[in-house]
Parts: C-alpha cells; structure tokens; sequence
C-alpha cells in the first residue's frame, strides 16, 4: 500500500513538472479526433498517429511553438471532405487554421470560440452549412475572418463587433440573409470588409462609413436599400456597390438619385434619413454587446417591441417584392459570378500588417517586413515602375479567374508548381503557374532582377507573360501568361496510328522554324534584354497555338527559383535526354547547351518519337529516311527538307560544343526550306 501510494506521488509530481506533457497528450488527443472527422476515411492524413509527436514534424500541415504547443494547423487544399470537430478546442495555443480550399461541409461548431490565441481563421471555399457562429466574438485576439465561398445561412452576428483586433472579415459568396451589423463599425483596425453576393437587405451603416482604417467595402449583388452614406466616396474603387437596385446616393456612378420616398422621415437617427421599412432593429442600432454576452435592459426592450410592431406591417408590404427581385438577381448571378473579378486593388494580404504570434510555418509571410517582393513600399530602384505596376494583379484577380483553383482548371503540375486555366475578367483566357514561396530565390533583389528580365521579353515565338502576382499569406507568387490553347509538343509525340493528332510535314518544318526563331530571340543581346539562355528547352516546353505557332514556355523561369530546384529540373531534361554531356564536366549553362536541346527536339519532330535511340541518329548520318522519319507521315514529305533537317539536328547534338552552330545560323539556314516559306 505504502509503495502505491509512493508511485502515485511519484506519479503526480512528473506530471506537474512536465506541464508540456501533459498538454502535448491532450493536443494529440484532439488532433486524433479531428482527423477522424476531417478525413473519415484516412485518405489524406496517414502521418497523424495517436503514437506519433506532433511537435516533431511528422504529422503534415501541424507546426507547433517554442514551448512544444501546437501553434498551427495548415491543410488548404488537401482534398479533406468531412467535418471540423468541436475536438479543434482541445488546441488552445492555435494563431493559425488554415482549412481553406477544401470539400467540408457540416456546421462550423461553437465550440471553436475557445480558440482565444487565434489570429486567422481560414475556413474559406468549403461546402459549410448552418449559421456563423456567435462563439467567434470570444477569440479576442483574430485578425482575419475567412469564410467566404461556403452555404451559411442566418444573420451576421452583431457580437464580431467585439473583436477589436479584427482587420479582414470576407463572408461574400454565401446565403447570409438580414441587414449589416451596426456593430462591424466599431471594429477600429478593420481594413476590407467583403459581404457581397449573399441575401442581404436594410441600409449601409453610417459606422461602416465612419470606420477610418477601412479601404474595402463590398455589398455588390445583394438587395440593400436606402441612401448611401457620402462617407463611403472617400473609398473610390474600394467601395463596390452593383446590383443592389434599392440603393441610391449622390456622387456615386450607377446610383440614383435619392427621391421623397428614401426620405421617410430625416429625423430618425438611421443614416441621412433613409427609409427603414425593412431595415431590422440591429441595422442602424448599436447594441450593447461585448462578446457573446448582451446586457439587458428594459427600455431597450420596450424600444424593440415598439419598433418591431411598425416593422412587422411595412415588411409583410414589401415582402413581395423583395423575393421576386432576389429570384431575379439570383438567376443573373448564377450567369455572371462564375467569373466575376472584384476591381479592389487591395486583397486580403496587404491588410495583414500586425503583430503574429511564434508557430505558424506562415509567420515570415504575413508580417508587414515578411516576403513580399511587390509590396506597395518596394523600392524599385533600377526597373521600370511602370511596367511593374502595369502588370501587377492581385490575389482577388487571380482566385476569381481560376475559381479559386479549382481541380477543374488544372493544367498541369511539377515539383514546384501548378499551372491552371483562368479566365479574365474582359474574357480573355490565361495561364496562371502558382510558385511556392519556398521555392523562390529568398534574396529579394535576386528575384526582382529575375522578374524584370521575364517582364522585358516580347517575341511572337514566347509566350507571353501577362502578370504576376505574390500573396503572402498563401505562400506562392503567381505568374499569368497568356493562354495556349493546342497543349504542347509532347502530345503530337509516339501517336499510334489512329490515336490522335498527326503533324503534316510542312507544319513540322514550320514549328522547327518558329521554336529556333524563339531561341535565337532568347540568345540575342537586345536595348531591354540581356542574353538569356533557356536551360530547359524540352518538347514540354514548346506549346502549340490555334495557328501551330510554336511558343516557348518558362523562359527565364530558373531566374526566380531557388538553386535545388533548378537543379532538379536539369536532372529530369538529363534524363528525357535533353541535357548537353558537357555540363557533367563544367557544371555550366551555355547558349550551346541550349542548341544541345534543339537538336535533340528536332529529331523528335522528323521521328515523331521521345526516345532518341543511338539508331535514329545513325539512320539519318546515313539518310536512311525510312528508319528515322515519323511512319505517320507515310512518306509525304520533301527528302531535301528531310537531309537539311537532319543535319541541323545533328549538328546541334554534336558532343563538342564548339561543333555546334548558333541559333542565328540556324534561322538563317531554315530560311532556305520551301515549306517555311
């Protein structure tokens, strides 16, 4: 007995000591429990395991602080398609959820509210359902408030106006039905605030108006009413306001002008005397909240029942007509959302500026002095300024174009980026590669220099970089470029016979002329152009247009990329054969490195083949044309062109660099084909 009672002691005194412990097992606990409900089936987190440490960096997207508490907890865009368990209070010491671009669905539980430390809630483009809950208005410490793109139904709650330190809140994109919180006006470091496309009526708060820190205010594409606020003029472009036909104002483009009837009565404390027929109680009228707690009183009560009653008549008038508009706006939002691109220039990154607590993976990119090579402070000292802020685009731009990445729109992805199909918002479609941060060159003058010289080239046979983009709060920099829409070379490749797409000849020799002519441009030394050498020409590289136009793509891309992916990329053209033998001894790239390329490309186009066998090469030394030439082509083809086009290739594939010509002989050489004419 004596002994038990010495190992219970024993016991109680190594837990109270390892307070860490203690917390670090309920912790896992809890993550234990969220995984079972986030991922249901254990397709997408199989490194979390109850006999695992979170703090030791195996269980993916989980990052912890100094004092070994979960801090973190980052798996945007993983595919999960459960649900967010109320187990998310056991983490008590969360800044960061990052749950956005998800399949979730179920109610957000109340119980997140426990989550005091936390400073961005990420919740954004999942399937949630059920009301916002009140609970938020306990996390005293969160900034941003991202639950836009969801199915959340019920009123804003009037309690977030209790969160003092709150900068972002974007709930567009929802079914949020009632007025705008009075309250959202007291929240003194708000920045942007996105309520748009949802089901909102009433008028806009003069303590909206009156709220200095904001610069983002967007109501579009709901039924508000009632005269705007002159305020909101101060915020130009940042006040977005379309499709809600009850609104009136002065000074505002696309609004009416007030009449008789928006002037009820000018004595009432609503803002500038706008009618209030169906504007409910909590619109205009600041509550007594703190938190998720309100004080009573009876004269407000008696004030609300008088209130009430007047309402409930005008609301029952003016029911008809709301619905058969919010019929009417919900059918042309069905046809115009898919691709609507707010015209904010600001996203919800620049409005992250403050103070972040130790443990989220994401603290160096959301404060003000974190990575951000195009903040607006940026010294661009030695570039032209104007042609980078004429290609700017920000995050908002971006999301909308790809609907915010969607997996339908993905075209590709690599070890260090993914490419998506995007449309813009004047119908143009585009290429948008996303680059994670970790894979950027982290010397910022190194990547500027780098996005500059990917800023000066302009050649017909380049593809076309449109813009660029870097968010940090997603991590990536984002690089638009003009859509190509035929795929590349690759899949005009070892087509079996019946199977797909062949190249005539003269298409061929033309696609020979245009890659080298992209190259040549690329070699040359130009007023706003240094030389460039390409180092990854491959048949993946070169996209074909409507017209057959060859296009190089990412050129000059090693230019913002970190030296290990770079290098990665080498062993993969090393191994596709692309990879010049010199560059085993040297460990350098030269323009001769790329013409090592070329000739390799075009014995893929004369053989129609991605292997080039030791065979392929000596049948055209020997101009053996049936052992080396495409049987696709079934003998239609120009033998002269064929002989001028093997030689080429096998010039630029020669092991001596010295052997090999320049592109600029080359293009002159291709001049002379008949099918190039």
């Amino acid at each position: 007995m004596v002994l038990s009672v010495l190992l219970l002691l024993f016991s109680l005194v190594f837990l109270l000591s390892n307070p860490t412990w203690v917390c670090g097992n309920g912790e896992l606990r809890a993550l234990m429990d969220m995984k079972a409900s986030l991922d249901p089936e254990s397709l997408y987190l199989p490194s979390w395991s109850i006999n695992g440490d979170p703090c030791d960096g195996s269980f993916e997207g989980i990052a912890c602080n100094e004092k070994g508490q979960v801090a973190n907890v980052s798996l945007q865009g993983k595919g999960l398609l459960g649900k967010l368990s109320p187990a998310i209070a056991g983490l008590k010491h969360l800044t960061g959820l990052y749950l956005h671009y998800n399949s979730l669905y179920g109610e957000i539980p109340r119980e997140i509210g426990n989550l005091t430390e936390l400073v961005d809630l990420y919740l954004n483009v999942n399937n949630l359902s059920g009301e916002i809950p009140r609970e938020i208005a306990s996390m005293e410490n969160l900034q941003v408030l991202q639950l836009c793109y969801n199915q959340l139904t019920g009123s804003i709650p009037t309690q977030l106006g209790a969160l003092e330190k709150l900068r972002v809140v974007a709930l567009q994109s929802n079914n949020l039905t009632g007025a705008i919180p009075a309250s959202l006006g007291d929240l003194g470091m708000l920045v942007r605030l996105d309520l748009s496309s949802n089901n909102l009526f009433g008028s806009i708060p003069t303590s909206l108006a009156d709220a200095l820190s904001l610069k983002v205010l967007d109501v579009h594409n709901n039924t508000l009413s009632g005269n705007v606020p002159p305020a909101l003029k101060r915020l130009d472009d940042g006040f977005l306001y379309e499709y809600n036909l009850g609104l009136c104002g002065v000074g505002f483009s696309s609004l009416k002008a007030c009449n008789a009837s928006d002037r009820v009565n000018p004595s009432r404390p609503e803002p500038y005397g706008a009618a209030t027929r169906d504007i409910p109680e909590t619109a205009n009228v600041k509550l007594p909240c703190r938190g998720t707690q309100c004080l009573n009183s009876s004269k407000s009560s008696q004030s609300t029942s008088v209130t009430a009653g007047i309402f409930v008549v005008i609301i029952a008038l003016c029911a008809i007509g709301v619905w058969t508009f919010a019929i009417y706006r919900r059918r042309k939002q069905k046809l115009g959302d898919s691709f609507h691109i707010s015209d904010s220039h600001l996203n919800t990154d620049e409005a992250i500026g403050a103070y972040r607590k130790n443990g989220s993976p994401l603290v160096s990119l959301e404060y003000s002095t974190g990575w951000d090579p195009l903040a607006d402070s940026r010294n661009f000292n030695g570039y032209n300024q104007d042609i980078f802020q004429s290609l700017r685009f920000n995050l908002e731009e971006v999301e909308s174009a790809t609907q915010y990445f969607s997996e339908l729109n993905l075209l590709g992805k690599s070890s260090f980026s993914a490419t998506y199909r995007g449309v813009l918002r004047d119908g143009s479609v585009v290429a948008v590669k996303s680059i994670s941060k970790t894979s950027c060159k982290s010397d910022e003058a190194e990547f500027m220099k780098g996005l500059h010289m990917l800023t000066s080239l302009r050649n017909d046979n380049v593809v076309r970089l449109r813009g660029f983009c870097c968010s940090r709060g997603r991590g990536e920099c984002f690089l638009i470029y003009d859509f190509v829409p035929n795929g590349n070379l690759s899949r005009f490749l070892d087509v079996k016979v019946g199977g797909g797409e062949v190249l005539e000849w003269s298409t061929r020799v033309s696609i020979v002329k245009g890659i080298a002519k992209g190259m040549a441009y690329l070699h040359a030394y130009k007023a706003n152009k240094p030389v460039l050498v390409h180092q990854n020409i491959s048949a993946d590289k070169v996209l074909i247009d409507q017209r057959y136009n060859p296009l190089l793509a990412d050129s000059g891309m090693y230019k913002l990329l970190t030296n290990d992916i770079v290098f990665s990329a080498l062993k993969g053209s090393a191994a596709k054969g692309y990879l010049a033998p010199e560059y085993a001894t040297t460990g350098r790239f030269a323009e001769t490195s790329d013409v090592y390329a070329f000739g390799v490309l075009l014995f893929q186009i004369l053989s129609g083949k991605h292997e080039i066998t030791s065979s392929i090469r000596l049948a055209a030394e020997s101009s053996k044309y049936q052992e080396f030439m495409d049987p696709n082509l079934h003998g239609r083809y120009f033998e002269y062109e064929a002989a001028k086009l093997a030689k080429i290739a096998l010039l630029c594939s020669h092991e001596s660099p010295f052997e090999r010509p320049s592109m600029d002989a080359i293009v002159q050489e291709l001049g002379n084909c008949s099918s190039c004419l």
